[in-house]
């Protein structure tokens, strides 16, 4: 067989299509789901780790350094095979779901911490002058204009999630990857492999170049 029988096979690939577009479904769903979670807890954490109390912060601090720092394979083998032995029994796609958020709220909280103490201390400054409360500071006066800053990290973020769901296979979720393998063993040809790529990059790509323009109309706002 030639390279093109063997790894761009349309015949395969045709065959292989539905389970493919199932395990896309999946895979969006597990992303969206994920990156949700992340971004809320993210930023719940994140004002915990500047505005809690003392034993808050060190507790928002160590939580962001663990989950930073472990990898997630790891954690999701964790998650899915070790809660059971305490009587804790999740589906494949809630381990998942619950590993990537773990993660993303980990990451999320430092981005928005970075994005909130990157504003003036004049804006608190002047919110407190005016008479704005913590949460009305926060929500009209910090917030809006730490988003602008952290959007494309923030986007960058929910890249890294949409690509870590390629993981969920190992605890048998049929993600894309999952429906792409299990294709490729049926047909005995790696070609499903390679639809499963260029979906993976229709879907991913259009989210790069969108970080490149957020960072550019970020800079060109900064000058």
């Amino acid at each position: 067989m030639n390279l093109i029988d063997t790894f761009f096979n349309w015949t395969v690939l045709q065959g292989a299509l539905p389970m493919l577009m199932r395990g896309l479904v999946t895979t969006i769903l597990l992303g969206v789901v994920s990156i949700l979670l992340g971004l809320v807890s993210g930023l719940l954490m994140a004002l915990l780790r500047l505005y809690g109390t003392l034993p808050l912060r060190a507790v928002a601090r160590i939580y962001i350094d663990v989950f930073r720092s472990i990898p997630i394979l790891v954690l999701l083998v964790l998650v899915y095979y070790a809660l059971p032995f305490i009587g804790i029994r999740l589906s494949s796609f809630a381990s998942t779901v619950l590993t990537l958020s773990l993660v993303s709220c980990a990451y999320t909280a430092e981005i928005f911490r970075a994005g909130i103490q990157a504003l003036p201390r004049g804006q608190f400054e002047a919110a407190e002058a005016i008479g704005l409360n913590f949460f009305c500071t926060m929500r009209d006066v910090v917030l809006p204009q730490a988003f602008r800053i952290v959007v494309p990290p923030l986007t960058s973020n929910c890249i890294n999630v949409l690509k870590d769901t390629a993981l969920a296979s190992v605890v048998a979720m049929p993600d894309l990857l999952k429906q792409a393998t299990q294709a490729q063993a049926l047909a005995a040809n790696p070609t499903p492999l390679i639809g499963a790529a260029l979906l993976y990059l229709l879907l991913l790509l259009p989210l790069v170049r969108l970080v490149g323009y957020f960072e550019a109309r970020h800079h060109a706002s900064s000058r």
